[in-house]
């Protein structure tokens, strides 16, 4: 029966995600989409195929017998194709837990400070293991939104990682600070760095409720507010202190690795149960860019740079349809 939040659209495009050609949009939008638990046959039975599946494979296939991908002492270069890009690619595919991607976790574990933080280049002294260092907020939230996908949340060294985030965070000026953010302080609105919050909030949504501590849930609060007091994607700022739109973030990608988009942003705040007037805005962006065949095409992408190349750029795009998707459901639904 169709949902009534499905009336809104151009066309329903649920029968082509869920086609059997494509395991991993299948596995995600049998859940997503169709509301089947994790352990529901069809869903296990997507899960077998996609692990052998032409772009998990081409990944896999990639990864060094140690468990690193390209350099053993770099976990971020090259970009797209080094240990940390490959394991969140492979989560966001939804491989699930095998020895061979606990090979990889272990070596991304190596470049752990004693802090909880992470830093991209391996350690050569405890010198360098003890670093203080408070930087780099999206490389910490990528590596927790997999991490988490991969089910290691009771990981002690996790544990250290999500004090770190707690203890690192601003909750007056809300963020994360980082070098890089902002180029220029007069050209944004955010104090610290507005995307590597928007990954942050991203992978803490993915912690269920129940295991959230009340600092977590106070520092989830806080982001949200944050994202909708500078309306998703508008938070750069003219000279004349008006708000201007950061047109990146209207173009829509997967995967976007350290980059995000107001779909993703929105996916985040509807997987958190938020419906609020100021998301009215974005929502309507979202629905303008559906095809009348009811798919969303993708505007944004790094094919040429990954191991595999996801999608076709301005084509029809299951993966930005999935996201769309799931998104309205769950905010016409809620």
């Amino acid at each position: 029966m169709t949902m009534a939040w499905k009336q809104i659209l151009k066309a329903d495009p649920t029968e082509w995600l869920l086609e059997q050609e494509d395991p991993s949009v299948r596995f995600w939008a049998l859940q997503d989409l169709e509301g089947k638990v994790f352990d529901h046959p069809e869903v296990k039975e997507a899960q077998d195929v996609l692990m052998e599946s032409p772009p998990v494979r081409a990944i896999l296939d990639a990864q060094q017998p140690e468990g690193h991908w390209v350099h053993r002492e770099d976990m971020y270069l090259p970009k797209y194709k080094a240990t940390t890009h490959s394991l969140l690619i492979l989560a966001e595919l939804g491989v699930r837990r095998t020895p061979v991607i606990e090979r990889g976790l272990e070596h991304i574990f190596e470049f752990q400070r004693d802090s909880g933080h992470f830093l991209t280049n391996l350690p050569k002294t405890a010198k360098g293991r003890a670093s203080v260092v408070k930087d780099g907020c999206c490389l910490d939230a990528s590596v927790l939104y997999y991490i988490s996908h991969f089910g290691y949340l009771d990981d002690p060294r996790v544990v250290r990682l999500l004090d770190f985030i707690v203890g690192y965070h601003s909750a007056e000026e809300a963020g994360w600070k980082c070098r890089a953010f902002p180029i220029d302080p007069d050209a944004v609105f955010p104090v610290n760095c507005y995307m590597g919050a928007a990954k942050t909030l991203r992978a803490l949504s993915t912690i269920s409720p129940e295991r959230r501590s009340p600092e977590i849930e106070a520092i989830i609060g806080r982001e949200v507010e944050n994202v909708l007091e500078n309306g998703i994607y508008r938070y750069l700022r003219n000279p004349d202190g008006t708000r201007k739109d950061k047109a990146g973030w209207k173009k829509f990608g997967f995967p976007l690795f350290y980059q995000s988009d107001a779909l993703e942003v929105l996916d985040v705040l509807t997987r958190l149960g938020v419906r609020d007037g100021r998301m009215e805005d974005s929502v309507r962006l979202v629905l303008e860019a559906q095809g009348d065949d009811g798919r969303w095409p993708l505007k944004h992408t790094f094919n040429g740079k990954m191991w595999v190349d996801i999608d076709v750029k301005h084509q029809p795009s299951k993966w930005i349809t999935l996201r769309a998707m799931r998104t309205l459901r769950r905010y016409y639904s809620g």
